[in-house]
């Protein structure tokens, strides 16, 4: 049996990753009921509006799901102790050392995968005990690796790195990705940028749309002093690069970012102001779907296996 699957009781090794804005309990709860590991995105939500998201999520699905926990989230212990309360049963960790949680969870029960852009990273994560590791590689929306290693070069280093199983993200939509992928050693994927188009997502219907029109090109990796990011080019990305290219420090783009961009592109649909997070892949897409139409296209064909 595949390992993914295995580990996670689920019925595809797909995951959809949590992403801030987009992925809430419709979307989580829909993917688990196809069959595949829907994630909550726990970024962009206060404690307790995580914490009913949850459970409108068990009351939506009887199938496993998870919560993405980038690590640096501010109010982290509340956070923590909320997954625990509410017996959540997989998260998925990001952005930070993976020692610093992933001994918590597990005695709570929870298996923990956690994301990297490196085989290096990959390493740390298996020292820290997590079950899964989901390497992501550069064509990859919203946060990215500092490497800038293309997913089809990521997976087969980290896959030298590591015994765990592994997941692979950045750049995958399609059937034949994941293919490709499974090639090179992965045993599952975590699919963002496509699920964020869903009908079940969040996000709003101006930024849907403006990603179904997307040609390739139309994204860019900034923010590199503070984070790097990919972003729909815009007005906003435009008074990005003439900060950067002039030399602006980290704190002249922290305040040129500000608070709240995220929120005011993606789940607010300001495309001008906004900051509008979507990885490459977008481009291949033109039509919204839902959620179920989109999983079935992705297992159906052999290629994706169990």
């Amino acid at each position: 049996m595949n390992r993914v699957c295995e580990l996670f009781g689920i019925e595809h090794p797909i995951v959809q990753g949590g992403m801030v804005w987009c992925s809430g309990w419709r979307l989580a709860s829909a993917v688990s009921n196809a069959g595949g590991l829907g994630l909550l995105g726990a970024g962009s939500m206060h404690p307790e509006v995580l914490r009913e998201h949850i459970q409108k999520c068990k009351a939506a699905t009887d199938k496993p799901f998870g919560v993405n926990v980038p690590l640096m989230y501010p109010d982290i212990d509340t956070l923590m102790k909320i997954l625990t309360e509410e017996k959540v049963g997989v998260v998925f960790t990001s952005a930070g050392n993976p020692k610093t949680w992933t001994g918590y969870l597990k005695e709570q029960g929870i298996k923990v995968a956690h994301v990297v852009s490196s085989s290096k990273f990959a390493g740390k994560c298996e020292e820290a005990g997590v079950d899964a590791i989901v390497a992501e590689g550069f064509e990859a929306g919203g946060h990215n690796g500092r490497e800038e290693t293309t997913t089809l070069c990521l997976i087969p280093a980290v896959r030298r790195a590591t015994t765990l199983p592994l997941l692979a993200a950045g750049g995958i939509g399609t059937a034949e990705a994941i293919a490709a992928v499974k090639i090179l050693g992965a045993e599952g994927v975590q699919i963002g940028t496509r699920f964020a188009l869903t009908k079940e997502s969040s996000a709003h219907e101006n930024f849907k749309n403006l990603c179904l029109s997307l040609n390739e090109g139309d994204t860019k990796l900034l923010l590199k002093k503070l984070s790097p990011t990919r972003l729909v080019k815009s007005d906003f990305t435009s008074a990005v690069e003439t900060a950067e290219a002039r030399g602006a420090s980290p704190d002249e783009l922290r305040e040129l970012l500000g608070k709240g961009r995220a929120k005011k592109g993606i789940f607010e649909g300001d495309l001008a102001e906004g900051e509008l997070e979507i990885g490459q892949v977008a481009s291949l897409f033109r039509h919204q779907q839902s959620v179920a139409e989109i999983m079935n296209e992705l297992t159906l064909s052999t290629a994706v296996g169990k």
